[in-house]
């Protein structure tokens, strides 16, 4: 049995619908939940939610940011060229533009978090079997 298993039932937001517009950036399953998409606004806020196991490629942040803002569960944020970092509730991350990075489950986890985002991701390669594994789980 996975831990944080109550994720899946969303913590404080809903957990939204199978994340299938960016199923392509994703190794596994994950599930979005948009808060604001307000055109007058420049920055999108979603509730992404991450099966155990389950996280986005590599991408990066173009004339933007991302804050991530974890709500539960427990997760891996890693920027390129340094070690990941261990996430759980109450964290907060900021990406700054430019930053080459990616964020997701542990592998035995539910992971949950707020994103807010401005400007434009570039999605790049997935983080392969081998880089996720080498991970200090």
């Amino acid at each position: 049995m996975a831990k944080h298993e109550e994720v899946k039932n969303g913590v404080i937001f809903p957990i939204g619908e199978r994340n299938e517009a960016y199923a392509p950036f994703f190794v596994g399953q994950s599930y979005l939940q948009t808060l604001i998409a307000d055109p007058k606004v420049a920055v999108g806020v979603g509730n992404v939610t991450f099966e155990p196991g389950c996280r986005n490629n590599w991408h990066i942040h173009r004339n933007g940011f991302q804050l991530l803002l974890v709500t539960g569960g427990e997760g891996w944020y890693q920027e390129e060229g340094q070690d990941a970092q261990f996430l759980k509730a109450g964290d907060v991350v900021v990406t700054h533009d430019g930053v080459k990075h990616w964020h997701g489950a542990a592998k035995d986890s539910w992971f949950e978090h707020i994103a807010i985002t401005a400007g434009t991701p570039e999605w790049l390669e997935p983080v392969s079997d081998e880089e996720y594994s080498n991970i200090n789980h």
